[in-house]
């Protein structure tokens, strides 16, 4: 299962809503390919002493879906 992230772009120093931009986290075990439904399964399953995945067994994906992109380049006169 993914989790959707509702995010803000930074550009240098102006703060740009990112309303058009639609991200997915995908949450897996590296070596078995478990995708877990969210970031809490994933750290039930690196604390439980009956498993032996590491913290460093975790993955994260993330998709980055971009409909438009925000006038965020300056032009030239």
């Amino acid at each position: 299962m993914a989790i959707k992230d509702d995010i803000t772009v930074i550009a240098g120093k102006t703060t740009i809503p990112a309303t058009d931009v639609e991200t997915t986290t995908t949450v897996k075990h590296a070596k078995t390919g478990k995708v877990y439904a969210d970031e809490t399964e994933a750290r039930d399953d690196v604390n439980n002493p009956a498993t032996d995945t590491t913290e460093q067994d975790i993955v994260r994906d993330v998709s980055v879906s971009v409909n438009k992109l925000p006038g965020i380049f300056g032009g030239t006169s």
